[in-house]
C-alpha cells in the first residue's frame, strides 16, 4: 500500500475548510452533550438550563442584528447600491424567519422539539413506553430536520470570518444541548439504555455538519457577493426566530424572569466582548 502524501493544495483546503467544518462538527454534535447531562442533572434543578438558553438566545440576537445582519446588507449594496443592499437584506432576514416558521410548521407538534410540554403531558408520556419510544425517535428526525440548514449557515459564517462563525457555532452549540436532552430523556426511559439513548441524540446532531457540506457544495460554483448576502440574511433571520420561540420561552419555563434576562445580558456581553476581541486581532 502506497504511503499517504499531502501536497500543498490538500494543505490549502485543510486551512481553508478545516475551521469551518470543526465549528459546524462541534455545534452539531453538542447534541451529544445534552444526551450526557440528561442522565446526571438533577429533575428539579433546571436554573442553569435557563441561564444557558438566555445565554445563547442573547448571543444570537445580538450577533443578527449587529453582525450579521448588517453584513448581508454589505454584500448586497457591494452589487445593488445602498437602499437595494438594506432592503434585499431585509427581505432575506424576513425570508429566514419565514423559513424557520415553515419547518416548524410541518413538523408534527408533538415531537417538534420547539414545543415545550406540560408537566401533566411529560407524565402522560411516562406512562406509555411505547408512545414515550416513538416521541424520542421522531424528536431526533425533527431535531435533523432542524440542523440541516443550521450546519450549512454556521459553515458558510465561519468560512467567511472566524470571528462571525465562532460566535455563531457557540450559540448554536448552547442551543443544541437541550435538543439532546429532547431526544434522550425519552428514550431511556421508554427502554432503560442509555448508550440507545445517548447515540440516538448523537446521530440527530450528525446533520449539522452534513447539511453544511451538501449545502455549500451543492452552492460553491455560486459563492459570491450575492450568495453571501441571501445566506447571511437568511441566517439572521433563522437565528431570531430561534431565539424568540424557542430559546426565550423555554428558558422561562425552566426557570424564571431574573435568570432569563440574566442569560440574555451575559450573552450580549459576551458576544460584544469577543467581536471587540476579534477586531484587535
Amino acid at each position: 500500500m502506497p504511503p499517504l502524501t499531502f501536497t500543498c493544495k490538500d494543505c490549502f483546503l485543510l486551512a481553508t475548510y478545516g475551521p469551518a467544518f470543526l465549528l459546524t462538527l462541534f455545534a452539531g454534535l453538542s447534541t451529544g452533550i445534552g444526551a450526557g447531562l440528561a442522565f446526571f442533572t438533577k429533575p428539579g434543578d433546571t436554573r442553569f438550563l435557563s441561564i444557558g438558553m438566555g445565554f445563547s438566545a442573547g448571543v444570537m440576537i445580538y450577533i443578527s442584528f449587529v453582525e450579521i445582519l448588517p453584513k448581508s446588507q454589505h454584500e448586497f449594496a457591494a452589487v445593488y447600491g445602498i437602499l437595494g443592499g438594506q432592503t434585499l437584506g431585509l427581505l432575506c432576514f424576513f425570508g429566514g424567519i419565514a423559513l424557520a416558521f415553515l419547518i416548524d410548521h410541518f413538523i408534527p407538534e408533538d415531537v417538534n422539539p420547539h414545543e415545550f410540554k406540560t408537566k401533566n403531558e411529560i407524565r402522560t408520556l411516562k406512562s406509555n413506553t411505547a408512545v414515550l419510544k416513538r416521541t424520542g425517535v421522531f424528536t431526533a428526525i425533527a431535531i435533523a430536520i432542524h440542523n440541516f440548514p443550521e450546519g450549512f449557515a454556521t459553515f458558510v459564517s465561519a468560512l467567511d470570518s472566524l470571528a462571525l462563525g465562532v460566535p455563531i457555532a457557540l450559540a448554536i452549540a448552547i442551543h443544541n444541548i437541550p435538543e439532546g436532552m429532547a431526544v434522550s430523556l425519552p428514550i431511556y426511559h421508554a427502554t432503560g439504555k442509555r448508550r440507545t439513548a445517548f447515540w440516538y441524540a448523537f446521530a440527530s446532531g450528525l446533520a449539522e455538519p452534513l447539511g453544511a457540506l451538501i449545502g455549500y457544495f451543492l452552492l460553491a460554483p455560486l459563492m459570491g457577493e450575492l450568495t453571501l448576502g441571501i445566506t447571511f440574511g437568511f441566517v439572521a433571520g433563522m437565528m431570531i426566530y430561534i431565539s424568540f420561540d424557542e430559546l426565550l420561552p423555554s428558558a422561562r419555563v425552566y426557570g424564571n424572569a431574573h435568570t432569563t434576562i440574566v442569560g440574555i445580558v451575559l450573552g450580549m456581553l459576551v458576544m460584544a466582548l469577543s467581536l471587540i476581541g476579534f477586531a484587535m486581532l
